[in-house]
């Protein structure tokens, strides 16, 4: 053999290793844990293997990002998903929720929002939280406006009103805010002044149950100080933040909308996937804090 053509078939063999070590990196960060987390669906004894199985596809919002942070030693995720509803049409299929107005019940369909879509002032708005590891979930609610500015902060989940106040999460197991059994069950976006941009949710996740929060049937107003320490605490620097590929528009199914509704109904891996999910460089039972916003549209 020529030292011409060895030289040739070596960098062929090369750049095959190289490619696959770097399929290999991409795999690496697809966030399957949230996924991975849920029962099987096939039956026991019989469960599909990964190679069996059709992962969902989610494309990284800012590849920079997750460069940095492919090489963490460990990263924990939150999958969330943001319903936009709609009035519901006679050739709609799937699952609906009722919504209770002025001159009686109505029916809509929740349809998925990309995180980085723009809402408009009065639009109808629910959330599904959904994390891989055990713990307790939190919600605070602020005004985000222009100048960079934030409002007061709240607690808006968990309160007495929703599910007696059971914030516990676990892999598979759907949190709806608002409950799909409140009144009202969407949120309502409403900017409280013209140059409010958005509205800036902080979602925690704990091992254990925040100290010195005593929750009620409203929203608990918290201090910035407060909230500022557990951000910068737990959030691990910038997240990493997957979006479902061909995932917005899509709407509301029966598997989300049950386990949803009972705590005790656990979502499987053939089930939809979240339409987002956040990785965040803490590791696995460790406080996290994501920060997701509802960017109102220009006017």
């Amino acid at each position: 053999m020529s030292m011409q053509k060895y030289r040739l078939i070596l960098g062929i063999l090369l750049a095959g290793i190289s490619l696959a070590a770097s399929d290999s990196n991409e795999r690496g960060i697809v966030p399957e844990d949230v996924i991975d987390a849920r029962p099987p669906a096939a039956p026991a004894g019989k469960a599909k293997t990964k190679l069996e199985k059709s992962r969902p596809k989610y494309q990284p919002l800012d590849p920079q990002v997750v460069a940095s942070l492919r090489h963490a030693s460990a990263a924990s995720e939150l999958g969330v998903t943001i319903w936009r509803l709609r009035s519901a049409a006679a050739s709609d299929t799937g699952a609906r929720i009722l919504v209770q107005e002025s001159a009686g019940t109505a029916e809509f369909i929740p349809e998925r929002v990309a995180s980085t879509s723009r809402l408009n002032a009065g639009d109808r708005v629910r959330l599904t939280l959904e994390s891989p590891q055990q713990g307790y979930l939190y919600v605070i609610d602020r005004e985000r406006y222009a100048s960079g500015e934030r409002g007061t902060p709240y607690l808006i989940f968990p309160t007495t009103r929703t599910r007696g106040g059971d914030n516990k999460v676990a892999g598979g197991k759907l949190v709806d805010i608002p409950a799909q059994g409140d009144r009202p069950n969407f949120f309502t976006l409403r900017r409280s002044r013209p140059d409010q941009v958005a509205e800036e949710l902080t979602v925690l996740l704990t091992p254990q149950p925040l100290e010195g929060i005593t929750i009620g049937t409203d929203a608990l107003a918290l201090s910035d100080t407060q909230v500022s320490g557990w951000e910068k605490q737990w959030s691990g620097g910038k997240p990493e933040v997957f979006e479902l590929t061909g995932g917005a528009g899509k709407t509301w199914t029966q598997a989300e909308q049950a386990a949803g509704a009972d705590g005790t109904r656990l979502l499987t891996q053939d089930d939809p996937p979240p339409q987002t999910v956040y990785r965040v460089a803490v590791k696995p039972g460790a406080s996290l804090a994501v920060e997701v916003r509802l960017r109102y549209s220009a006017r």
